[in-house]
């Protein structure tokens, strides 16, 4: 399984993934990077904050990104260089989350790809944008 190369690719071209955010995920991202955040798993302390309830870690929809430039676009083979995120909602469980990538601009000279990033909730709603850098599989 290979991914697209750079001679492969094209401006506008995009890609999504999918994925409704459970309890389980959030617990388990926690478990994984040690990130302990009430906010996240203390139910009775998000009640007390201006979110009135757990949200997700901004880091765990960023990783929905990374599956999409890992498996879809560019796909199997892809090296990410740079992401550059700003978080703009919170992400709640229950929320379904969209990824989507999109070709920005190939920059051939140094066989890079730079890409629009974006997660969107079930509302259409934004909750992270960004843009990221990769090295495409070889041809």
């Amino acid at each position: 399984m290979k991914g697209k190369a750079i001679n492969e690719l094209e401006v506008g071209e995009s890609a999504e993934f999918s994925k409704t955010i459970s309890e389980s995920d959030i617990y388990m991202f926690a478990g994984v990077t040690g990130d302990m955040n009430p906010v996240h798993i203390n139910e009775a302390y998000a009640r007390t904050t201006f979110f009135k309830t757990r949200i997700a870690h901004g880091l765990l929809p960023a990783g929905f990104i990374s599956n999409v430039i890992a498996m879809k676009l560019p796909g199997p083979g892809t090296i990410y260089l740079r992401q550059e995120l700003n978080f703009k909602a919170p992400v709640r469980i229950g929320d379904t989350i969209t990824a989507r990538v999109e070709v920005l601009e190939i920059i051939k000279e140094k066989k890079h790809v730079r890409l629009k990033t974006t997660c969107t909730n079930q509302d259409g709603s934004v909750v992270l944008d960004g843009e990221a850098v990769v090295s495409p599989p070889r041809a």
